[in-house]
Formats: structure tokens, sequence, C-alpha cells
């Protein structure tokens, strides 16, 4: 888990498919490469001037923190992933980066490998395992 993968909204991109797969890997959110997706380089959270004009680069120091569209984003990963961008973001703010980069390391380490398990499928990138196809199971989300 690397500070430089943590987007401004609070999502760990090092947790995410986009940036764990092997073919066409995405930098991550908070990277400036202009060969960004053209979905990520539109994003309108990451295009805020607020939170490129602040001094952590981000969007708790906003002064519509959460904004309307923040707040759709984290109930969708609330709902969908079991994370939450607003948690992040308050974890940071009050007990600094390196506290949620620790949580998130304890969070998604893959049982079997130790690599990171994705937060969107809960596949293990590293070595691949069938176990954790099924996330609800391994993550402890079988309630759903």
């Amino acid at each position: 888990m690397e500070a430089t993968l943590i987007a401004p909204c609070g999502m760990n991109c090092g947790i995410c498919m986009a940036y764990l797969r092997k073919k066409n890997k995405c930098p991550g959110c908070a990277n400036v490469d202009p060969y960004l997706r053209s979905y990520r380089r539109r994003c309108v959270i990451r295009n805020c001037e607020t939170i490129k004009s602040n001094q952590s680069g981000f969007c708790y120091e906003c002064a519509d923190f959460p904004c309307k569209r923040l707040k759709q984003l984290d109930k969708r990963y609330t709902t969908k992933y079991h994370m939450s961008m607003l948690e992040n973001l308050e974890m940071i703010k009050n007990e600094g980066i390196a506290a949620l980069l620790t949580r998130e390391e304890e969070k998604w380490k893959c049982p079997e490998c130790g690599g990171v398990i994705s937060c969107h499928n809960g596949i293990c990138y590293t070595c691949g395992s069938e176990k954790l196809k099924n996330r609800k199971k391994i993550l402890g989300w079988e309630d759903e």
C-alpha cells in the first residue's frame, strides 16, 4: 500500500482491479499521466479545482465536503464493495495517511499469498487463487 495511490476522493487505487491487473494497468487516479483512460481524465472529483488548490490534495479540506458527487460515489462503493471513501478521508484527516495504509493493508491482504485482494471482485491478482473468487466468504460478507 502506497500513499501515492490514495485518490483525492479517498479511494485506495491499490485495491482497484484496474490498478492490479497486468494488462492495460491503470496508474491510479492521483497520477498525472496524460494517457489516463478518458473516464478518469473526466472525473469530476479528480478535476475539482478546490482539491487541486488545497494543501493535502484530498476532498476533506473542501468547504463543500462531502459534496453530492462524493456522497453518491461513497454510497455505491459502501453498498457494492464494502469500502467507504468518506471513512478513508475521515481517517486520513484524523489519524493520518499512515494509519489508513496500515488498515487497508490488513483488510485487503490475501490469506493465501499475502498479495492484495481487489475490492471490486475479491480476487488476488498475485496468486489468482480460485478460493478468492468468493469474496463474500473470504472478506466476511456472507450475510448478503
